[in-house]
């Protein structure tokens, strides 16, 4: 099995500074772990529908607030505008609140800068 190049990008634009070899299939393992915080709100399979929070299959790389058009974004995520990359998701996993004041996430965020890197690497192999 080929893992995606996103694992690699999303290291680098996350600024964790980590080892070269981050990106791997045990960065990945751990933030698919870290991940299981975010299964109380969000599913992850690809043909899973929403739940409290929008499905995140195929989030990297796709639109901002508008990706699952079943499910209703807030006004604030809606008006972000552009694509998930590593870095906004980076400021997004950090604190939702502060990035969207107004979202209806109630996720605090994750302070330590390597689960975060962890968690949008395992996000970056769930899509196409």
């Amino acid at each position: 099995m080929t893992l995606p190049r996103w694992p690699l990008l999303a290291l680098a634009l996350a600024g964790c500074g980590s080892s070269p070899d981050a990106g791997t299939t045990s960065q990945i393992a751990s933030g698919e772990r870290i991940f299981r915080r975010c299964t109380a709100c969000h599913t992850i399979g690809q043909y899973a529908g929403d739940t409290d929070g929008p499905n995140l299959y195929g989030v990297m790389g796709g639109p901002i607030g508008e990706r699952r058009t079943r499910f209703s974004y807030t006004a604030g995520l809606k008006s972000l505008g552009g694509n998930w990359d590593a870095k906004r998701m980076d400021a997004w996993l950090t604190n939702p609140r502060s990035m969207v004041p107004g979202t209806t996430m109630a996720f605090a965020g994750l302070p330590d800068s390597k689960d975060r890197a962890d968690v949008i690497a395992y996000l970056s192999t769930q899509g196409p």
